[in-house]
């Protein structure tokens, strides 16, 4: 039994350590970004020109220029407003940058008044494109909004908004933005129609920039990754650390014929999709005003002239329904960060949404999960609680050999074995089937956390979000009494000082109960219960033995 407290006083330990950690990083300060300038309302000082060389398989095209008085264009920039069933997106005509994206069914992480706003002056937050080459229209030219509805109307399955811009010896750009009804995919295409005497053969760009700040509302006891993102066919799926792209470290595939890449943050992601089969390049950089950008270079079809090209790619930029992302891109449902236990984790999501759609209420479906949890390992807990039953019953008897032997280590461990012998005890029985359980424990909560689903979801009376504290801190003083309870139904160690461990122990592991979000306090909070009655009913049974034990 001492080897189960000690597994089990590491096991505590570790999460302790493992929470501090991640407290520690959030709160480290973030290097002071360079100073910037404002050339509209909103709107950051844009980034320089693409240094990235294209794709060695094209001619090379020059690296576009400072667009002559891109700042002064900047003070006759317009918003352009789009609104669908799901999105309210502005559309800055310097840059034709998606600068602000606002959805209509997501609510405001502090504000619940307001939509939520995923792209936005805020964090410098857009996704911006353009063309690759001298005087080639790109994410610092002005460009002219063209006429065209703003709005998806009723029974219209999309809306487009275009954006057009000149560029050298007659080339003409057109930049059209699709948005469609139900989805959270943007088509964003150029068009070029070249009216000179040159075939043009040049890049485009598409890229998210963002700065490095977590999204407001984040629980900082509770670390979820921020940042870049890519994911390939070949290599799989990848986060950036933001020091890697300042140190230009970053291990991108430099050519590439699929995948897709973005930002992702807490229960939100942005993310270019290119078409597969097309040749493409990836890249991550820290730009001049202390923004990060990560993005995907494609070559453009080769225009003749007087003939035109098109080139498009998509935008997913929404929340991390698994549904949505699952039918936008191969791969993109990985951004649900579910950790190393992920093939764990997405068994157990399905059958919280099983429950969720047979109750309605995601609350109900957590207690469901946790008690078919609880009965799928209730032969193991059995055997744990049997082991800790036992173990306390002779508790008395350990305490007499500690005192009899003193010092003597050798000859008090020998008697110990010696009685755990005679009584059929295996010391190490209650401390395996525990170990057993913490993978599914683990993938569990981050199921909780990751899962956008449970992101202002509502349980019961005062809990009006499950995935933010407990307003009242009901359930947390729950928790820390269902583990006070639980920590003296089992025996109390022999070693006075293992003893004053485990009494405070539980006090100490609570606190950490009071910052996380009330799903997963609920969660706890169930499962404690569960194990209580079980332990209960186990010991109830043992205590009939204790006659017996204590004529020995």
């Amino acid at each position: 039994m001492d080897i189960q407290r000690l597994i089990l006083f590491f096991i505590f330990s570790f999460s302790l350590l493992m929470l501090w950690d991640a407290w520690q990083k959030e709160q480290q300060p973030k290097p002071a970004p360079a100073a910037t300038t404002r050339t509209a309302p909103g709107v950051p000082t844009p980034a320089k020109p693409l240094a990235v060389a294209p794709a060695s398989t094209k001619p090379a095209a020059s690296t576009a220029t400072a667009v002559p008085g891109a700042a002064a264009a900047a003070a006759v920039s317009e918003k352009v407003q789009v609104s669908t069933d799901l999105l309210v997106a502005e559309i800055d005509t310097l840059g034709a940058t998606l600068a602000r994206l606002e959805l209509r069914k997501h609510k405001d992480a502090l504000d619940p008044n307001k939509n939520f706003e995923l792209l936005g002056p805020e964090h410098s937050y857009s996704a911006q494109s353009g063309l690759i080459g001298e005087g080639l229209p790109n994410h610092r030219t002005l460009w002219r909004a063209l006429p065209g509805e703003r709005t998806l109307g009723p029974g219209a399955e999309r809306v487009q908004v275009s954006f057009a811009a000149d560029g050298p010896g007659g080339l003409v750009v057109e930049k059209i933005y699709t948005f469609h009804r139900n989805n959270y995919l943007i088509d964003v295409a150029f068009e070029l129609k070249n009216a000179g005497s040159a075939t043009l053969a040049t890049y485009a760009y598409y890229q998210v920039v963002r700065d490095d700040e977590p999204p407001a509302g984040q629980n900082r006891m509770m670390y979820v990754y921020t940042g870049p993102v890519y994911y390939t066919m070949e290599r799989a799926f990848h986060k950036i650390d933001y020091s890697d792209v300042e140190k230009d470290k970053a291990d991108l595939p430099k050519e590439a014929s699929d995948g897709w890449i973005g930002m992702m943050q807490h229960y939100f992601v942005s993310v270019w999709l290119p078409p597969d089969k097309t040749p493409r390049e990836y890249y991550a950089r820290k730009l001049p005003d202390g923004n990060y950008a990560a993005g995907v270079i494609l070559a453009t079809p080769q225009v003749a002239p007087g003939e035109s090209a098109r080139i498009s790619v998509r935008l997913f930029s929404g929340p991390e329904e698994q549904s949505r992302l699952k039918k936008a891109a191969p791969g993109l449902d990985l951004v649900v960060d579910y950790g190393w236990l992920a093939i764990i984790a997405w068994p157990l999501f399905a059958v919280l949404e099983f429950f969720h759609r047979w109750s309605g209420n995601w609350g109900v479906a957590i207690i469901l999960l946790t008690i078919l949890i609880k009965l799928l390992f209730f032969p193991l807990s059995a055997a744990s609680y049997k082991s800790m039953a036992k173990m306390k019953l002779v508790t008395p008897r350990l305490t007499k050999l500690r005192e009899m032997y003193g010092n003597d280590r050798a000859k008090m461990n020998q008697a110990m074995m010696e009685l755990y012998k005679t009584e059929k005890i295996n010391p190490l029985g209650g401390c395996f089937p525990i170990l057993v359980q913490i993978p599914v424990f683990i993938a569990l909560y981050w199921v909780l956390l990751a899962a956008i689903e449970l992101r202002h979801a509502p349980f019961i009376l005062w809990i009006k979000d499950l995935s933010a504290q407990d307003p009242y801190y009901v359930l947390p003083i729950l928790m820390a009494a269902s583990m006070v309870l639980q920590t003296r139904m089992n025996p109390v160690p022999p070693d006075p000082v293992q003893a004053k461990v485990m009494k405070f122990m539980p006090f100490v592991f609570s606190v950490f109960f009071f910052f996380f979000p009330a799903g997963l306090v609920l969660y706890w909070l169930v499962n404690n219960i569960l194990s209580i009655a079980q332990q209960w009913q186990i010991q109830r049974l043992f205590n009939r033995d204790k006659t017996a034990h204590a004529k020995r």
